[in-house]
């Protein structure tokens, strides 16, 4: 079976100096390699294709055979790592919390534990017929975070 490790150690060399990051890396049982990459730019094709060039000459098929699956982290799938965060602070996020709540709004904030989002909501305000939309912060503790997703308007 082929090591993780050394998957991870090739993948780390081949992105260094570069804005990539890496969202998931496994390898199964049957050596089917699967590698996840994003960086705060979107990820065009061809550096996924590099990338997976630079993983295979790494391995002899001959000795051990290896599926390889190179990709980018996909739009509305759940971010995986604290870097998806920093890439969508100022965009409009869902956030489903441990609770079962789903709150969307614009991420503002991304701390070492929590993040904090701005959500616009229609509430009555005194003195007005209407309701008013009022724009509130609400902020969460990583470990009250079922999942997060960008949400993609046109």
């Amino acid at each position: 079976m082929i090591d993780k490790k050394i998957v991870l150690e090739i993948v780390e060399k081949e992105i260094a100096n570069t804005d990539l990051f890496i969202v998931e890396l496994s390898v199964s049982a049957s050596n089917t390699i699967s590698v996840m990459i994003d960086s705060m730019n979107g990820v065009p094709i061809s550096t996924c294709i590099e990338l997976s060039r630079a993983i295979e000459k790494n391995f002899d098929r001959e000795i051990e055979d290896f599926e390889l699956q190179v990709a980018s982290a996909g739009i509305g799938q759940p971010f995986q790592v604290i870097q998806q965060y920093h890439k969508n602070i100022g965009k409009d996020v869902e956030v489903l919390t441990t609770n079962g709540m789903k709150h969307k709004g614009k991420l503002i904030t991304v701390g070492e534990n929590e993040i904090e989002i701005e959500v616009e909501e229609k509430v009555k305000v005194e003195g007005k017929k209407k309701k008013q939309i009022v724009v509130s912060p609400y902020s969460f503790a990583f470990d009250q975070i079922k999942s997060t997703k960008d949400i993609i308007t046109f």
